[in-house]
């Protein structure tokens, strides 16, 4: 009897007591290709590769006791060197943090505590955090499409992996994501923008094979 009990703790309560606190979909874009040959990698590297942003759209959880579904929060990041180069050192980087306007000041102080938490380094020196209307969508039925509309500052926008995007035909996740996923797959940035303050720099790329599209959960 009390091994059944166990059993039945393990399998029914367990995930109770013990479930996810927080999840949702992850989006990424970075200034290099991060599913590419090494030769085109090994090209962009110490060249580009230093910026990127980061977005959490929160599905449902809370965060130091906080509820954030539904919220998104995004990040702008200009590191000092291509992000993902075992050779280098990318801190200390810079970082504009933009969160949900829809947010109150309990839940904007849990999304930076959060984004924080999945980030480190990454997010250790914010020079501005804006708040902003955002909107993130994931296309859950085609793999690798989103769209993430931070205000006026950052909109990103992928697709999915074709024939076409192999190059060289030695195409790998040469880099892998820059924060804790649950599952991520690479994606074509159809569009990847950042204008606005904080970072010094204002980029606008299109069609690199520089996103990854994924999902959270802790």
């Amino acid at each position: 009897m009390p091994k059944l009990c166990l059993l039945f703790f393990v399998l029914v309560l367990s995930p109770l007591v013990f479930g996810e606190q927080i999840r949702g979909d992850y989006l990424e874009t970075r200034s290099a290709d991060i599913y590419t040959g090494s030769c085109f990698a090994n090209g962009e590297m110490n060249l580009v590769g230093n910026e990127a942003i980061l977005a959490w759209h929160v599905e449902s959880g809370t965060w130091n006791g906080v509820s954030l579904d539904g919220l998104t929060v995004a990040a702008a990041v200009r590191a000092r060197a291509t992000l993902g180069d075992p050779y280098a050192n990318p801190y200390p980087a810079q970082a504009v943090l933009i969160l949900d306007e829809q947010a109150n000041d309990r839940q904007r102080a849990a999304l930076r505590a959060f984004a924080q938490h999945m980030a480190g380094k990454l997010l250790q020196n914010i020079e501005q955090e804006i708040s902003a209307p955002t909107e993130f969508a994931v296309n859950h039925e085609q793999h690798g499409v989103a769209m993430l509309r931070a205000g006026r500052f950052a909109t990103v926008r992928t697709r999915s992996l074709n024939e076409g995007d192999h190059l060289c035909g030695n195409e790998v996740t040469f880099y892998p994501p820059l924060t804790e996923t649950r599952h991520a797959m690479p994606a074509v940035a159809v569009t990847d923008s950042y204008h606005g303050p904080g970072l010094d720099t204002d980029w606008e790329l299109h069609g690199k094979r520089s996103a990854f599209v994924g999902t959270f959960a802790l």
